[in-house]
């Protein structure tokens, strides 16, 4: 199980696409504590804590103070390690954090958008400043302390031509675990959905011919739908869990099925003194497990995000309904995933038979890496 902890709404970057609210409440030691001892109480063999804002990287005492508290209460109780994440926008992450997250065995991920002019489209200071060259200069301290780092890409509409190219300049700074997602409650109109064909044929190409060079990485969607039909039985099994999986704890310690639903009330399954409202978790769960409108008899159903919850409520408001742009989405990654994984398969390339089909796959490859 993984709680999420979002610590502050606050935030030094103000992104156009931003789902946060603009309260200005941060977190109080006393509801942190509550919320890792619920975490310790009900999150069973494995815990993760994931620390989240707004830009948790303004509480940086606040985290500090959450791990010793943490590690020492697991100690006490004779737990496993607690795994610790961090999702930052990157301003504030200096040499002095990153040589804690080393320490402490903190998994950073960072906020970037890519090329400059796509990530200064949208991203900006809170006097609207332009953030790239200090997120860039942040992501060369991060992959320089903590090299298997993530980027966390967000496409919208009007930088979606810079996709491919944005691709590209991450995997040249260093980044080889990128991940894109679309801004689907964006105006997705046909020409931005043209235009997302065309870049999603370029990047087969940027993820064949890497694959072919037996170079290391992992570029989501491009994985994520390979895998979908290679392991269709695992994929269909990991869905959404809404709830189930993973819980986000609000500032005021109001406790969310996931990261979109935090302040909404409709979907508040309890707090952190109280406990865990496991009814309003179950009913939340079953009705997201029923299968959406128009869903049932799609070809690609079992391979499509339809199920996730939190694309459906950031999209369209609700976790009943699927976004038109998410519908297109799906239906324009799948064929091109296919078809490169199908030349790749049928090229016997080593490093995509070892990626997609054998599952010891990430511990021989960082063996190798380590050696």
């Amino acid at each position: 199980m993984h709680y999420t902890l979002h610590l502050t709404a606050k935030c030094n970057m103000r992104c156009k696409y931003c789902y946060v609210s603009p309260s200005a409440e941060t977190m109080a030691s006393e509801t942190v504590r509550a919320a890792v001892d619920l975490a310790l109480k009900t999150a069973g063999r494995r815990l993760g804590l994931i620390f989240f804002g707004g830009e948790p990287l303004l509480c940086r005492d606040l985290i500090e103070e959450t791990i010793s508290y943490a590690d020492e209460k697991a100690k006490a109780a004779g737990r496993g390690k607690i795994f610790y994440k961090i999702t930052t926008n990157g301003l504030l992450l200096d040499e002095a954090f990153l040589n804690y997250a080393k320490k402490h065995e903190i998994f950073i991920a960072l906020s970037i958008d890519g090329a400059e002019k796509a990530h200064d489209s949208h991203r900006l200071k809170a006097d609207g400043g332009p953030t790239h060259k200090e997120v860039a200069a942040a992501a060369g301290r991060l992959l320089s302390a903590l090299p298997y780092s993530p980027a966390l890409m967000t496409v919208n509409p009007d930088t979606v031509q810079f996709y491919n190219e944005s691709v590209g300049y991450l995997y040249s700074l260093g980044f080889r675990y990128i991940i894109c997602s679309l801004n689907y409650a964006a105006g997705w109109d046909k020409k931005a959905l043209a235009e997302l064909k065309r870049q999603y044929n370029k990047m087969a190409g940027f993820y064949y011919g890497h694959t072919v060079a037996e170079d290391k990485f992992y570029l989501s969607p491009f994985d994520v739908k390979i895998s979908s039909h290679i392991h269709s039985r695992t994929y269909c099994h990991e869905r959404c869990e809404l709830g189930q999986r993973q819980l986000s704890v609000a500032p005021g310690g109001g406790i969310y099925p996931c990261v979109q639903f935090v302040g909404d009330g409709r979907y508040k399954i309890g707090d952190v003194w109280d406990g865990i409202d496991e009814n309003a978790r179950r009913a939340l769960f079953l009705r997201n497990e029923e299968e959406k409108p128009g869903c049932g008899a799609c070809a690609i159903q079992k391979r499509c995000n339809h199920y996730c919850a939190c694309l459906n409520k950031q999209a369209t408001g609700s976790i009943d309904a699927v976004s038109e742009a998410l519908c297109a989405h799906e239906r324009i990654i799948l064929p091109i995933a296919d078809k490169v994984a199908e030349r790749l398969y049928s090229k016997r390339s080593p490093m995509f038979i070892q990626k997609h089909y054998n599952d010891f796959y990430p511990l021989v490859s960082l063996a190798e890496d380590r050696g």
